[in-house]
């Protein structure tokens, strides 16, 4: 995935009320950019970070610019925008660079299912049973090189689980794709410490049936793209 448009560079100067940063931009000039992220984002919104901004040109969206991507050192990039997983995973089933989810001729997005959901993709094809995708982002690393989710109680993720074991009792195909936003990451762990319920939900789910995946990013300013498997352990690497 390209940006359409160039990032514009900037240094945060703090993240508020979850939804809300404020950066300065190279003219000296301070902005508040939209911050497409709902967790902690642990590490992740120091003062003086330098960060990447997309520009909306809808002239009446009320703020103009959000936030798409930071730097941690000179080689490791972070996206915070978990929107982007989503479109990230479905370019990368279309192209082939997800061989476990390849072999299905549609791919749909946010299909109803369950309790009043929706599923993030749902992959068909004639011969085989259909293949429920639910999508998370990934951006929490603390000890190690393992990347981490989720970074903060998640009870809808915990309730998808349980909703994609049913998916499998009923004969379909189920799995929980882990998208990684950062490139300092080689293996996969849940935060068992940060959400007990999830975890717990997780190895229910996997014991069902339900697979689980994960994939890293490469990531810069100029776009994302999914690119390299990631072992999944249950216990994070020391």
């Amino acid at each position: 995935m390209r940006f359409g448009q160039p990032l514009i560079a900037g240094i945060l100067q703090r993240r508020y009320k979850r939804f809300l940063s404020d950066v300065e931009l190279p003219d000296g000039s301070l902005v508040t950019a939209h911050c497409p992220n709902p967790g902690a984002m642990t590490g992740l919104n120091a003062p003086g970070t330098p960060v990447w901004l997309s520009e909306s040109p809808n002239p009446k969206r009320k703020l103009r610019y959000t936030w798409e991507l930071l730097r941690l050192d000179a080689d490791t990039y972070v996206g915070i925008n978990t929107q982007r997983p989503n479109a990230l995973a479905e370019e990368a089933i279309r192209a082939g660079r997800i061989p476990e989810l390849a072999g299905y001729a549609d791919v749909r997005r946010e299909v109803r299912y369950g309790e009043n959901s929706r599923i993030d993709l749902l992959l068909s094809q004639p011969d085989r049973p259909d293949c429920y995708v639910e999508i998370k982002n990934v951006h929490l690393r603390r000890n190690g090189p393992a990347a981490e989710f989720p970074d903060s109680v998640t009870k809808r993720g915990a309730k998808h689980m349980a909703e994609m074991a049913a998916m499998v009792a009923a004969g379909h195909r189920a799995v929980i794709l882990f998208v990684v936003q950062r490139t300092d990451c080689d293996s996969f762990s849940l935060a068992d410490d940060i959400d007990p319920g999830y975890a717990a939900a997780f190895d229910n789910a996997r014991a069902a049936g339900v697979e689980a995946l994960c994939y890293r990013c490469d990531l810069s300013p100029q776009g994302i793209e999914i690119k390299q498997s990631l072992p999944i352990y249950r216990d994070p690497p020391r």
